[in-house]
């Protein structure tokens, strides 16, 4: 199945059955492609015995530790025909995970993203506030995190503006031209998360200034790690920019670096959804066996858009809960769930870039 029927579907429109068919053909095709075109993965589903061609349900679909994309280079294409290379984050000096994308797979994540987040905007494109540095997407060919982030968001902008300069100070002059330019318009914000606390929003109240932001939209992912370390919840954090800027309109994402493009947006009602383009399996930890619904477990991953390098079933080291399938208040399709934590001895890491300051 090609990937470009796969995105004439709405992101949020199949329910179980269709949607289970739809990852299973999918998937089955990506673990036989890789299968043929990575050697390593080759040797990886040789030794676990696994016929791709047999696989009739996706939750048999081999899933690849994520710490073995940073232990190992994995790619299905010639490296002549590697675009881009994207890094995770890492904190504990383990290294970090290089994922190589082909110009098909780069692009395939931008439509993909585009289409999932465009039904959280109303489809539109708006001036966006990009609540970072410019210096973090100088380097084209090598993407941190953070910089793949902005320039897959910044697709769906008429105009770009960043809110901090290379030093991480706050453009406040800048900013508030931006806002008078674009007066009576929707703004788009984009960060991640750690970056919207630290140098936004700690910032501004430091200052005493305020920010008329009420007509925006603001989406941000990673980086809750570290506000954990100040006791910042998800709550507390829409009421502190509330308070600064008048914002009410946030939602929060889960996506990794592994999977660009595939992101579980967060609904209205605080669940993170699966799209047409993914699904979360959670597994229980003492035997991967798959958790029912409300049980918690360890989060798998899987993406129908890795074509490049064998990343399209990932066992993650965060722990969650399904908390249904189809049945959201917000009315969105598939599988909606909660992230409740890192599995014990996991390196501490997210998707927003190290920062130490």
């Amino acid at each position: 199945m090609k990937f470009d029927e796969i995105l004439t579907i709405a992101p949020y429109s199949l329910e179980r059955e269709e949607k289970g068919q739809l990852l299973t053909k999918r998937l089955r095709e990506l673990t036989i492609h890789h299968q043929r075109n990575c050697e390593a993965y080759r040797k990886i589903i040789d030794f676990l015995g696994v016929d791709a061609e047999k696989i009739t349900d996706y939750h048999d679909i081999p899933f690849l530790p994520v710490r073995l994309f940073k232990d190992m280079q994995l790619r299905s294409v010639a490296k002549t025909d590697i675009v881009k290379t994207m890094t995770s984050s890492g904190t504990t000096g383990s290294g970090v995970s290089q994922i190589y994308l082909d110009k098909n797979t780069s692009l395939n994540q931008q439509k993909t993203l585009v289409k999932i987040v465009s039904d959280f905007t109303r489809k539109e494109r708006m001036p966006m506030l990009i609540i970072d540095s410019p210096e973090v997407i100088r380097n084209r060919s090598m993407f941190s995190a953070r910089g793949a982030g902005i320039l897959g968001f910044a697709i769906m902008a008429t105009e770009r503006k960043y809110a901090l300069d290379r030093e991480l100070s706050l453009n406040l002059e800048e900013i508030r031209e931006f806002l008078k330019k674009h007066a009576g318009k929707r703004i788009f914000l984009f960060g991640f998360t750690f970056m919207i606390w630290q140098y936004f929003y700690k910032e501004l109240l430091k200052q005493g200034e305020k920010l008329d932001l009420s007509n925006a939209i603001l989406i941000h992912g990673g980086g809750w790690k570290k506000l954990e370390k100040e006791a910042v919840s998800p709550e507390q954090f829409k009421e502190c920019l509330k308070d600064v800027c008048g914002i009410t309109e946030i939602y929060d994402y889960y996506g990794m670096v592994e999977q660009t493009g595939c992101i579980y947006m967060q609904c209205n009602c605080g669940h993170l959804h699966a799209s047409i383009f993914s699904d979360v399996i959670v597994r229980r930890t003492k035997d991967f066996s798959v958790a029912d619904i409300g049980e918690k477990g360890v989060v798998q991953v899987l993406s129908l858009l890795p074509e490049s390098y064998p990343g399209h079933s990932i066992l993650t080291e965060d722990t969650g809960i399904i908390l249904g399938e189809d049945d959201c208040p917000c009315g969105r399709k598939g599988k909606y769930f909660k992230l409740t934590g890192r599995i014990k001895n996991a390196e501490i890491r997210g998707c927003s870039d190290a920062y130490e300051n």
